[in-house]
C-alpha cells in the first residue's frame, strides 16, 4: 500500500506545474538584440552601465570599445532619484515616501542618427516610514533603489531587444 503516499507526496508538485504551464507562465530566456555590436556610453561603475554590459556579454551582440568600431551606440541622457514625501503625521513627521527614479536613454549608429529615439524609463517605489525604525528604513530604502536600477537594466535590455532592424534607410530624418 505504498502507492497512495507516494501519490500523495507527489501530487501538490505535479498540480503546481500544470498550473504554471497552463498561466503562461515561461522562463526569462536570453535576449537576441539586433545589433552585431554595440557601445556603452557612460562610467563603468555605474550600475546601470555595468549590469547592461553584464547583460550583453549574455548575447549574441558583441560589446565594442568605441563608438567607431559599434554598430550603435547607447548614450545615457539622465538619471534621478527623487524621494517624495507623501504624507505626513499630526507631528509633522514623514509616514510615507515614494522614491521616483528616472533613467534616459537613446541609440545612435555611427553617423548619428537616432536608432531607438531618446526614452525614458520611470521607476516609482513607495514605503512607509518611522522614526522608531530609521536604520531599518535607510536600509530598506537603499534596496529599493538597488532594485529600480536592476529592474531599469532589464526593461533596458528588453527595449533594445524590441528595437527595429538597424539599417539606416528606416530612420533617415526630414
Amino acid at each position: 500500500m505504498k502507492t497512495p503516499r507516494a501519490f500523495f507526496r507527489f501530487f501538490p508538485t505535479v498540480l503546481f506545474a500544470a498550473l504554471v504551464a497552463g498561466c503562461g507562465f515561461q522562463m526569462r530566456g536570453s535576449y537576441s538584440l539586433p545589433y552585431e555590436s554595440i557601445y556603452l556610453s557612460g562610467a563603468d561603475y555605474s550600475p546601470i552601465i555595468s549590469g547592461l554590459k553584464r547583460a550583453i556579454r549574455t548575447t549574441n551582440t558583441r560589446l565594442s570599445d568605441t563608438a567607431k568600431d559599434a554598430q550603435a551606440t547607447f548614450i545615457s541622457t539622465g538619471e534621478t532619484r527623487q524621494p517624495i514625501i507623501l504624507s505626513l503625521s499630526s507631528a509633522g513627521r514623514v509616514r510615507e515616501k515614494r522614491l521616483s527614479y528616472r533613467y534616459g536613454y537613446r541609440v545612435v549608429d555611427t553617423a548619428g542618427r537616432n536608432l531607438v529615439t531618446p526614452s525614458m524609463i520611470e521607476l516609482n517605489r513607495d514605503l512607509t516610514y518611522s522614526d522608531s525604525d530609521a536604520l531599518s528604513k535607510i536600509q530598506e530604502e537603499e534596496l529599493l533603489w538597488q532594485d529600480m536600477q536592476k529592474d531599469a537594466v532589464e526593461q533596458l535590455m528588453r527595449r533594445l531587444a524590441a528595437a527595429e532592424s538597424t539599417t539606416p534607410e528606416n530612420n533617415v530624418l526630414d
